[in-house]
């Protein structure tokens, strides 16, 4: 028999499991103790008193029960630890773990995130998601609350007592005891403080949090899902506002939020004041209150060169100095463009930074944060063979022979072939190189065919071109400037980011394209183009003997013929064949060919 019930016993423990584990809503304190492996007193083990160190009597879970700690919800943080044990006691939770979250609301937790609204991004899920604030340490005990209170020893008792309207809950021997607002964190010592007045020796004293009382909050006015929510007394208005999915961005408030009791308004919530300075109210809310979002106040935009470039709201009228607080212009903004919203009649006003606090702002207006700054000095890198530093200052307006005279030269230098980089020509040259294989992919993609046979060849065709097209568009311009020579070449303005590159005296001749062996080999005085090309192993099948093109280190380009002779540093360059005949886009597609010899002097064939 005693096998028989030790086996019912375990198969009772394995369905609380299963039912726990099931309805995790289930608070663990409505199943029966025989269930969760507790018994009474009076099969407990000896233990050792709290206060006094003296032997005691232990309840049934500090001995071999089996242990509830395993069926503790996701919401709990840690358990109390029981002095003089090493043990832990986890709390009875009569709340659901941590909040589901509706899949509807998360479009909305997106949409605010991407909000040009300023206070939006407080309401992605975060506060939602989160655990109600119930069994950490900084829970304060309210009315409704389950507190367990075990006395084990010279006298026996062990019950959840619920904390009453006043706040107290009644201790055996003792009378009331005031315990709403005393942290979790200091619960046991409150309890045991009170019991030592009537128990002074020869018990143990355990006390700790069992049930929170959930609390039903209504969340209305402008929010993007008014209705009723489920939390804790001591969560705060945030949890419940992302609950509701947030301030509705086009009609809600966050300078006016309403926490009434009834028709009283209990506090009042601005949302900017919890974003830039992290004030909160913390009042507790208790069942039946009520979340009101007022209306949208005024607004204005602001844009340009700050951190929170976004939409700000203020009551009546604000200052620019107010919104420049909040908006936190960089550090390199000088001015404020601000733009008159209301009237018939739009008005604009520029302002410098320094004379904003007395600039009065009203709904509707657009604030500009921009970089009024005058050039006064520029960076020109110096690279290739010369003497001295690499970067020079110069001042705005500095002309390129200025700067050469400047210059060290050594011996192997070659000043006349200077060549200048600047990101403007490179971002220029991308552009048209872009702009030419778009029209040149549009072209193919859109063109019609007269016969099936014709309609097979095209399509052949546009596969091959628009394979061309998708490598053609890695290329990387070099955003090389053909700067001349002479008095023109001195004049030229110098800008921000240029580099400069004297060549060193170079007797190689780099030839590349569609010949067999590509390479750079010693310059001939007197050879040829096409000496070096038969250097080169000769052409290719698919190369084009008419399109030969000479880059000299100067950055010149000349459309050279075989019999034309070469310089020591240029680049020799045989195009590819393009077959007028059959290729509908040829000419496109050879125009394109040029373009990006001369950008990035490279050959890229079909």
């Amino acid at each position: 028999m005693k096998r028989i019930a030790c086996c019912l016993v375990a198969a009772s423990l394995l369905f609380s499991w299963a039912v726990h584990a099931q309805t995790p809503n289930v608070p663990l304190s409505m199943l029966p103790n025989a269930l969760l492996g507790l018994t009474s007193s009076s099969d407990s083990s000896p233990s050792t008193d709290v206060a006094t160190g003296q032997g005691a009597a232990a309840p049934a879970w500090q001995s071999g029960q089996p242990s509830i700690s395993g069926l503790q919800s996701p919401m709990i943080t840690g358990g109390t630890p029981l002095p003089g044990t090493g043990q832990i006691q986890p709390p009875l939770p009569n709340i659901g773990a941590q909040a589901y979250i509706p899949a509807q609301r998360l479009g909305d937790y997106d949409a605010n995130q991407k909000s040009e609204v300023f206070g939006t991004q407080l309401f992605t899920g975060a506060f939602a998601r989160s655990a109600p604030s119930t069994f950490n340490p900084d829970y304060a005990v309210a009315i409704g609350d389950g507190v367990r209170v075990r006395i084990w020893g010279g006298f026996d008792f062990d019950s959840v007592l619920t904390v009453d309207s006043q706040g107290m809950i009644f201790l055996p021997h003792c009378g009331p005891m005031r315990v709403a607002g005393i942290h979790n964190r200091d619960l046991q010592a409150a309890v045991t403080g009170a019991l030592r007045k009537v128990f002074s020796s020869n018990v143990s004293i355990y006390a700790s949090l069992a049930s929170a009382q959930p609390v039903r909050v209504l969340v209305s006015g402008f929010v993007r899902h008014p209705g009723m929510y489920e939390g804790t007394g001591n969560d705060n208005v945030l949890r419940y506002l992302d609950m509701a999915g947030g301030v509705d961005p086009d009609r809600g408030s966050f300078l006016d939020i309403q926490v009434k009791r009834g028709a009283t308004v209990r506090y009042n919530v601005d949302l900017y004041r919890f974003l830039l300075n992290g004030d909160l109210p913390s009042t507790p809310l208790t069942d039946g209150d009520v979340i009101f979002v007022g209306q949208r106040k005024n607004t204005v935009m602001v844009g340009g060169l700050a951190a929170s470039a976004r939409r700000f709201e203020f009551n009546g009228t604000t200052t620019l100095a107010q919104i420049a607080a909040a908006a936190r212009p960089d550090a390199t903004s000088t001015n404020v463009r601000v733009t008159r919203g209301s009237g018939t009649v739009q008005h604009v006003e520029y302002y410098p930074l320094s004379k904003t606090p007395d600039v009065t702002l009203m709904n509707g207006d657009l604030v500009e944060f921009t970089a009024d700054k005058r050039p006064g000095t520029i960076t020109v890198r110096v690279e290739g063979e010369h003497l001295g530093p690499q970067e020079y200052v110069v001042p705005y307006g500095t002309k390129l022979g200025d700067l050469l005279g400047r210059v060290e030269m050594t011996s192997n230098s070659l000043p006349e072939s200077t060549q200048l980089f600047r990101q403007s020509v490179k971002d220029r040259q991308a552009k048209m190189l872009d702009t030419s294989l778009t029209q040149l992919q549009n072209s193919v993609l859109t063109a019609r065919s007269g016969t099936n046979e014709e309609s097979q060849l095209r399509q052949r065709e546009a596969a091959l071109v628009l394979q061309w097209v998708d490598r053609a568009r890695h290329i990387d311009p070099s955003g090389q400037a053909v700067i001349g020579h002479g008095e023109e070449r001195s004049a030229l303005l110098l800008e921000n980011g240029d580099r400069l590159r004297i060549p060193t005296r170079n007797d190689l001749v780099l030839i590349g394209g569609e010949v067999l062996f590509p390479n750079s080999f010693v310059f001939k005085p007197g050879a040829n183009v096409q000496r070096y090309i038969q250097q080169a192993g000769g052409y290719t099948q698919n190369a084009d003997s008419s399109r030969v093109i000479i880059a000299h280190l100067d950055g010149t380009f000349v459309d050279a013929r075989q019999d034309d002779t070469v310089m020591p540093g240029d680049q020799i360059m045989i195009l590819p064949k393009v077959d007028f005949k059959t290729m509908q886009f040829a000419k496109d597609v050879f125009s394109i060919l040029y373009q990006i010899a001369i950008a990035a002097k490279v050959a890229i064939g079909l």
